[in-house]
């Protein structure tokens, strides 16, 4: 009896256990394979842009710089173009002009701008050149004009000579031949006399003026010498005249 007791608590350890075996084949799912981590995504690129200085005239040098990470490309621009990832370059801008850097890379890209300001350059005038001599001459030594057939020193001969006698008070070195025309009417002889009187009726009041006689000298060139040669009252008035050269 005791030998069944003992088959009898073998068989139900044996049927135990196989229950056991069993469920936990059942409650225990296969292993999985650990997960993979993905690759970390490329760095963003970085820049940054200066100007030194930020302002200027035109014509003068800035110096623009840089710096960036990240980045495989920079381009600069206007008028640079490609550029290390570091670095500096001078620019002359004529006008007020923004530069952008733009810095390109496998994670992207990004830019960075900077202002230069620029304004006109003084305007350094020239100095006009001084005037000769012989166009200092020109313009402040006028001829006297005289009536028909006279010598005598007319008002406006007076206002002309008054100017010459200021030009050669302000240049004494300057010494004058003064001529003496007339117009084409009356003997060749005639006109002679006539002309070296209007020469010297000019002499005469420039020395009443205070210029030394030593400095004129006087020639006559009769009706030889016209500067208008049409038949008229207008064209003989100008013929009529004491005319001033520079004497050399």
């Amino acid at each position: 009896m005791r030998d069944g007791y003992l088959r009898k608590l073998v068989w139900i350890l044996g049927l135990v256990a196989f229950l056991a075996f069993v469920g936990g084949c059942k409650h225990n799912p296969p292993a999985q394979a650990p997960a993979q981590t993905p690759a970390p995504a490329p760095a963003v690129p970085t820049v940054t842009l200066n100007a030194t200085p930020t302002s200027a005239q035109a014509g003068q040098t800035i110096t623009l710089s840089w710096s960036s990470t990240n980045a495989t490309e920079l381009d600069l621009e206007p008028g640079v173009g490609k550029v290390a990832p570091d670095g500096k370059t001078p620019v002359q801008p004529e006008a007020s002009t923004s530069y952008t850097i733009t810095a390109t890379g496998p994670g992207g890209s990004a830019n960075a701008s900077v202002r230069v300001t620029i304004t006109p350059a003084p305007v350094v005038e020239q100095p006009k050149p001084q005037p000769g001599l012989n166009e200092l001459f020109e313009e402040n030594v006028k001829d006297a004009y005289f009536d028909f057939n006279k010598a005598d020193i007319r008002e406006d001969a007076r206002a002309a000579l008054t100017r010459t006698a200021e030009f050669l008070r302000s240049y004494p070195q300057v010494k004058v031949t003064i001529e003496g025309n007339c117009d084409e009417r009356g003997s060749t002889e005639y006109n002679l006399g006539l002309g070296e009187r209007r020469a010297q009726a000019a002499k005469n009041y420039l020395i009443s003026l205070g210029i030394t006689a030593n400095r004129m000298e006087t020639v006559s060139w009769g009706k030889e010498h016209p500067v208008c040669f049409e038949h008229t009252e207008e064209c003989w008035q100008l013929n009529r005249r004491a005319h001033f050269v520079l004497a050399k």
